[in-house]
């Protein structure tokens, strides 16, 4: 098992990448009817399942099982922020693929709530926005309980 030190480690890391490497990704989009009519089958996620897309491109089929952690709702309102709800769009996550196959693995094996509340606190950017806030959470574990 990991630690929730340096699980908090490795999610600040993984944050700082995205953030230097985030570019916009804009996909193309047809006005047609008839385009939408077309969709590839293989584009359409199977019944149960949802589809998300992270900063890299990868689209990821989801079960809509996973909707009921934490870490996934987490995922979903700092994507909120970032990107805003798409209307017409794909859901984009601000992570890398490989952190999601991570987090994925993760919530598949299924973690302890210490380690759950420590991946959130890495994504909530409302309450520890600054890099100090994760410098004193991380000399202070009692304050990784903070909401």
């Amino acid at each position: 098992m990991i630690s929730t030190k340096k699980l908090i480690q490795m999610a600040r890391k993984w944050q700082k990448m995205a953030t230097i490497g985030r570019k916009r990704i804009t996909f193309h989009r047809t006005n047609s009817k008839s385009a939408s009519a077309n969709v590839n089958r293989s584009s359409v996620a199977q019944k149960g399942h949802f589809v998300v897309y992270t900063t890299d491109e990868r689209r990821f089929v989801i079960p809509l099982s996973f909707l009921n952690n934490d870490i996934v709702r987490g995922l979903f309102r700092v994507s909120e922020e970032e990107f805003g709800i798409p209307c017409d769009g794909p859901i984009m996550l601000p992570i890398d693929a490989l952190s999601m196959e991570y987090i994925l693995s993760l919530i598949r094996r299924g973690l302890a709530k210490d380690q759950e509340n420590a991946l959130l606190m890495s994504f909530n950017r409302q309450s520890c926005s600054s890099s100090l806030a994760f410098n004193q959470a991380l000399e202070n574990p009692e304050m990784l309980v903070c909401s």
